[in-house]
């Protein structure tokens, strides 16, 4: 009986060392998989920014034009150096956003991150995220009384 109990304890031993190597190699892997993440987060803002500077010039180049067409009569930008600069910098702003969108795939390859990886954490840390509560104002029952229906 007491080679059965020490057989077992042996084996608990065994298995609890497993336990606790594969423990260590599942967080070493999720603290990687964490560190990918936030640099893909972090890209995606710079993409992003990139997007909303692209925005911004194409309302610059949309006001330009109208101008033009409406106060200045003109329909043709041949030649016209604030027409081409605001053009090229809108090329520049997608190069960009197109180097950045590469390094995330690049990343992605290295890693072998698919996706809907991504999304999964993108979800968890929305979840995890603290919401600001709305704030409804009491109406009391004179305001009910005077709102306009």
């Amino acid at each position: 009986m007491n080679k059965l109990w020490e057989d077992l304890k042996d084996n608990m031993k065994e298995w609890g060392t497993s336990a606790v190597e594969k423990a260590e190699e599942i967080s070493r892997v999720a603290v990687a998989k964490g560190e990918e993440f936030t640099k893909i987060s972090k890209i995606k803002i710079d993409i992003h920014q990139l997007q909303r500077e692209k925005s911004k010039r194409y309302e610059d180049l949309g006001k330009f034009a109208y101008h033009q067409a409406q106060d200045q009569n003109m329909a043709n930008f041949t030649g016209n150096a604030e027409f081409f600069q605001t053009v090229n910098k809108i090329v520049e702003l997608n190069n960009q956003i197109a180097e950045k969108e590469a390094e995330i795939e690049q990343i992605k390859e290295e890693y072998g991150l698919q996706d809907q990886d991504i999304e999964d954490a993108a979800e968890i840390e929305l979840e995890n995220t603290p919401r600001q509560k709305e704030i409804i104002p009491e109406t009391s029952d004179e305001d009910k009384e005077s709102a306009p229906e």
